[in-house]
């Protein structure tokens, strides 16, 4: 599992040197590199919001993007909703 520094306040060098390695606007913010015969899925994004936070609309892209060559997506709300996700995902409740 991986973090993805795709967001936040950045200066213009630090941007410009992110954007020329790859990183895109809208990537969800996590990534478990574990495939799931239970769900049929390459391995899980998890896109991470503050308690009233709403997805940006590449982040909804990116995620029905996903979802739809077969990697499960969820967004989390609080350590405790991803730690669940997570578990679920792999079966470990």
């Amino acid at each position: 599992m991986f973090a993805i520094p795709n967001g936040g306040q950045r200066n213009i060098v630090t941007a410009t040197k992110l954007k020329a390695e790859g990183v895109k606007s809208g990537v969800p913010d996590i990534f478990l590199a574990v495939p799931s015969k239970a769900y049929l899925s390459h391995g899980l994004f998890i896109e991470m919001k503050s308690e009233k936070g709403k997805l940006s609309p590449s982040q909804k892209i990116w995620i029905d993007g996903l979802s739809k060559i077969g990697y499960m997506c969820s967004v989390c709300y609080s350590f405790d909703e991803a730690k669940e996700a997570i578990g679920k995902y792999l079966g470990i409740e």
